[in-house]
């Protein structure tokens, strides 16, 4: 199987195997997640396609590092993997920070200002 093929595979794979076995935020299950994902790959198509178009490309692939199936717009169909796994990845982690922040023990301090006075 050709390397960039393998690389994607093993990306996805990796990213899934991350929050499903140790971060666990859900966001399979998040509507938020799968709209981001249509917004990321609105923009992804066009540029992608712009990039990697086979009549004047700005990105060349060596054809034996990948499958050569290339939809729409000429798109190597592994690019849409790493984009996966690039968008999901970063979302995941947001979400854990977030959600790390919000359990006891890791909420700001809030020290009153001049307006505000502190309550003890």
């Amino acid at each position: 199987m050709p390397e960039y093929t393998i690389g994607t595979i093993l990306t996805m794979i990796a990213v899934i195997g991350v929050e499903l076995f140790w971060l666990k935020t859900g966001i399979f299950r998040s509507l938020n997640y799968w709209l981001a994902m249509a917004v990321m790959f609105a923009f992804q198509i066009p540029m992608d396609g712009f990039l990697t178009r086979l009549s004047n490309p700005i990105v060349r692939y060596n054809p034996d590092q990948f499958l050569g199936i290339r939809w729409p717009l000429d798109i190597p169909i592994e690019d849409f993997g790493f984009g996966f796994a690039m968008m999901t990845l970063t979302l995941m982690l947001w979400t854990a920070l977030r959600r790390s922040r919000r359990e006891p023990g890791h909420e700001p301090k809030h020290e009153g200002g001049p307006h505000e006075p502190t309550h003890s």
